[in-house]
């Protein structure tokens, strides 16, 4: 009776873990057609300027991505937890968390980058009076 139990629990995380997959592959779908938007709207508009809210936008998306596929991993070695798996998860967990703690560190680089470059800007607007 209980390796029913056990074999449905393990079917439904399978399944759980395939949804929190796509989800992972879905949002880098849609962020990368965000970011090709957005350089078309660019390179069409010929404004001056960087690329930096495209590139902003984009981190986002890997940013929410990479925290979908860490936890289908986890599902996944939830299941069977072996050795090898718990191993293989944590090296994964590792890379996945550095590449988001260094990609999140960006963004607020870039935030606070353009925050300051924008009240620069509005600073040296002559004043009327």
């Amino acid at each position: 009776m209980f390796s029913h139990i056990e074999e449905q629990v393990r079917a439904c995380v399978e399944w759980l873990r395939l949804v929190v997959e796509a989800l992972g592959a879905l949002v880098i779908a849609v962020g990368v057609v965000l970011v090709v938007a957005g350089l078309v709207r660019h390179v069409l508009s010929r404004q001056g300027g960087g690329f930096l809210p495209i590139r902003l936008t984009f981190a986002r998306y890997l940013t929410l991505a990479l925290e979908l596929q860490l936890a289908a991993d986890i599902l996944s070695t939830s299941v069977a937890p072996t050795w090898d798996r718990i191993g293989k998860l944590a090296a994964i967990a590792v890379i996945r968390t550095g590449l988001n703690y260094f990609l999140t560190k960006e963004i607020n680089e870039e935030r606070k980058s353009e925050e300051s470059a924008s009240r620069r800007a509005g600073s040296e607007r002559p004043t009327s009076g």
